[in-house]
Order: C-alpha cells, then sequence, then structure tokens
C-alpha cells in the first residue's frame, strides 16, 4: 500500500509487532523504558477526556424530564462540549508546540476537571450548555497534544499500537462515563451521576501527571500567528490530509448521531429499559477499546485502504442490523457500529501523525477538529432525524456518513493507482 492510499508513510505497518525496543533510536518502544508509563497515562488521559466530554449523553432522557426540553434542546449538551473542542483544538495545539506537549495537556486537563465539579450546579440548560461549552474547549488541549507527543516520543514502528492505546482510554472512558451516570442518576438522579464522573476525572488527571514520562524530542515552535496559518495552509494543500480529516469527520457523526439518540430509543416502546440498564449498555464500548488497541495488527494485515473499508463496512452493518425490533440484534448492532468506528478513527488518526513532516500538533488539531465537528453534528443531526423520522432518520444519517467514508477511501485508492501509474512510465 503506498502513502497515497490514506495519506500515511509505509513505514508502519508492522507497529503491532514490535516487542523488543529498537536499540538506535532513543525513542520510547514496547518493552524499552519508560513505555508503560506513558501508555498508561495516555490512557488515563483518554479516560478522563471522554467521560467528561460525553457524561450527559447517557442522561439525556432524564435531562429532558428535569429540564422541560426536546431531545434536541438536551443534545447541546453534548454539542457544545464537542463543539467548543473542535473550536479550540488548533489554538490549544499552537500553545502546546510553544510550551510543550505534557505542559499543555496537564493544564487542559486541570481546566476540564475543575468545570467538571460545577456542572452538577448548573441551574437551567443555557447555564449547562454553557458549561460543557467551557469543558469542550479545556479539553481541546489533550487529543492534538497526546499525538503529537506520541509522534515524538514513540518509534514510528510502534505509533499505530501507542496510538491505539490512546484511542482504547477514550473508549473505557466513554464506556465507563456512561455506565456510572446509568446507575447512579437512576438512584440519585443526573446532577449527582456528573459529579461522580468529575471526581473519577480528578483522579486521572492526577495520576496522567504523575505518570507521563518529561518528553526528550520536543522542540519549542513559534506562536507567531503567520507560522501557525502557514503550517495550517501546508496541511490543508496536503489531499492525502484532507481525506484523513474527513474520514474521521464521517465516522464520528455516524458514533455522535447513535449514542445520542439509543438512550431514547431504549427508554422508549418497544423496549422500556430503566436508565441503569441504559447505561449499562455503553459496556459495548470494550469492543472499542479491543479494535482500536489492534489497529496496528489489522493495518499490518490488510494495509491502511482495507482496514478503512474494514472499519467502513461494520459499521453501515451495525446500522442496519439495529433497526431491527430485537434487543439482541439491536445490541449485536452497536457492537458492530462501535467496533468500525474505533478501528477506523486509529487508523485514520495514526496516519495524520505519520504523514506530517512538520507542526504535527497543528496537523493532529485540524484532524481532532474535523472530528469534533463531526461528534457536534451527528449529535444534533441525529437528534432531529429522530425527532422527526425515528431511529429509521438516524441510522439513514449514519448510512449516508458511511457512504462519505467508502467514497473517500474508493479517491484515494485512486489517486495511489494514477500515481503508480505515473512512475511505471517514468521508469
Amino acid at each position: 500500500m503506498t502513502p497515497a492510499d490514506t495519506g500515511a508513510s509505509t513505514t508502519v505497518g508492522a507497529a503491532s509487532a514490535v516487542s523488543v525496543p529498537d536499540t538506535s533510536d532513543s525513542r520510547m518502544a514496547p518493552g524499552g523504558p519508560g513505555y508503560r508509563r506513558m501508555s498508561l497515562a495516555l490512557f488515563l488521559a483518554g479516560v478522563a477526556t471522554f467521560a467528561l466530554l460525553y457524561s450527559t449523553q447517557a442522561l439525556l432522557p432524564l435531562i429532558s424530564g428535569d429540564m422541560g426540553v426536546t431531545a434536541s434542546d438536551a443534545s447541546w449538551t453534548v454539542a457544545a462540549a464537542t463543539g467548543g473542542l473542535a473550536v479550540f483544538v488548533l489554538p490549544m495545539s499552537a500553545l502546546s508546540e510553544r510550551f510543550g506537549r505534557r505542559t499543555v495537556m496537564t493544564a487542559s486537563l486541570a481546566v476540564a476537571v475543575t468545570v467538571g465539579l460545577l456542572v452538577p450546579f448548573a441551574p437551567s440548560l443555557p447555564a449547562l450548555v454553557a458549561l460543557r461549552a467551557v469543558q469542550g474547549a479545556a479539553l481541546a488541549g489533550l487529543p492534538a497534544s497526546a499525538t503529537a507527543y506520541l509522534a515524538e516520543e514513540v518509534t514510528p514502528r510502534a505509533l499505530v499500537t501507542a496510538i491505539g492505546l490512546f484511542v482504547a482510554g477514550n473508549s473505557v472512558g466513554g464506556m465507563s462515563g456512561r455506565v456510572i451516570t446509568g446507575w447512579v442518576a437512576q438512584e440519585w438522579g443526573w446532577r449527582i451521576a456528573v459529579g461522580v464522573i468529575g471526581a473519577v476525572a480528578v483522579a486521572c488527571a492526577v495520576a496522567f501527571r504523575l505518570l507521563l514520562p518529561a518528553p526528550k524530542h520536543f522542540r519549542a515552535g513559534s506562536l507567531r500567528p503567520r507560522v501557525l496559518v502557514r503550517t495550517v495552509r501546508d496541511h490543508l494543500a496536503n489531499p492525502l490530509l484532507r481525506r484523513l480529516y474527513a474520514i474521521g469527520a464521517l465516522f464520528m457523526t455516524v458514533f455522535g448521531g447513535v449514542y445520542t439518540v439509543i438512550g431514547y430509543r431504549l427508554s422508549e416502546a418497544p423496549f422500556s429499559l430503566p436508565q441503569g440498564l441504559v447505561g449499562s449498555i455503553f459496556l459495548v464500548y470494550l469492543v472499542g477499546t479491543v479494535s482500536a488497541s489492534t489497529a496496528g495488527r489489522l493495518v499490518g494485515r490488510l494495509g491502511r485502504r482495507g482496514a478503512l473499508y474494514l472499519g467502513g463496512g461494520t459499521t453501515a452493518a451495525g446500522l442496519l442490523l439495529s433497526l431491527a425490533s430485537s434487543l439482541p440484534l439491536v445490541l449485536l448492532g452497536l457492537v458492530l457500529i462501535t467496533a468500525g468506528f474505533f478501528a477506523g478513527h486509529a487508523v485514520a488518526s495514526s496516519a495524520v501523525g505519520k504523514t506530517a513532516q512538520h507542526g504535527r500538533a497543528q496537523a493532529s488539531a485540524l484532524y481532532q477538529s474535523a472530528y469534533y465537528v463531526g461528534s457536534s453534528a451527528g449529535s444534533t443531526v441525529g437528534a432531529l432525524a429522530f425527532h422527526s423520522g425515528g431511529w429509521t432518520g438516524t441510522v439513514g444519517v449514519g448510512l449516508l456518513a458511511v457512504l462519505g467514508v467508502m467514497a473517500i477511501t474508493v479517491t484515494g485508492s485512486l489517486a495511489a493507482r494514477r500515481v503508480t501509474g505515473t512512475a511505471a512510465a517514468g521508469a
């Protein structure tokens, strides 16, 4: 598979096969000094990020009832957080280029967990949405900085696996946050539930700061706007990166729409599940933990293009299966959606880190921005589609997004063939 397929170098295909550190490279590798501490630290950062970012998602029916608002109104508590992250991820990545990845990640988590402890006291929906927007903006310092940190501090052959572990932390955070809030809210209400998540995130933030090794390969960049604009322009001019950004946004449109609305569907007839069981549905995130952490092996066997086709196809199959009126089939559909999404996300995000030859934080930030724009769009459009057309409407939105992923991947395949053909003709 060529770099033109997805925007990645061909040097990372065997990432997950590495078990012995490369003594010729001072960067971290599996089995080497600091790798386990780094992996655990960023795993916990991923847990805190997704637990906080989506802390209200499983509670939307309760928020609707408590505040007397519709599903689409309540969905703004999710969309505001992901939107705030999408807007601020690029400025935060610029700060990380100047002040360091670890410094920005630590400050971001500190602000986010502080706001998380204030969220339970929001007196109204507008206040709740505003707090969530601030929280999302604070969390913007995590995703791009973490990806850039890994690209600088981890050997290229181990990069896909390392990023997969960070994404796996996202899935564990998303899962545990929703399960915990579901059962806590059933007994004590949604405000206590989000407060508990805030406390869990505080513990993760402290452990992250204590565990993460100091960077050894970071070189401070410039905060000059002209430099930032030029770097962003260079990345957006790269067709390989543009395809990856679009793929991330479309995958997240599916995921954001499905998991924003699923609580409403399962709490209504014919399922009528109590809040605790609705929250437990998010245990399927464990499937995402596995699929994200094994993305390196998947790429090694199928290539990046094949892995993206598989991720998109699995997601589409899950969407169609979720239309069934049988709860076991709906759950199986969610399993497939989750597995396909996290595999595709891990593959695309790791490809961005390898493709960018300079300004990696900005390259990752643009991916994260597109990714969370997709999340906000999915949450809002998915809720509107559910309001007007039920679960079928939400599934329709998701299928259109998956179709977009497939079309972009095909475009990359055709571009790769043209490059190969031109090279052969030149030879």
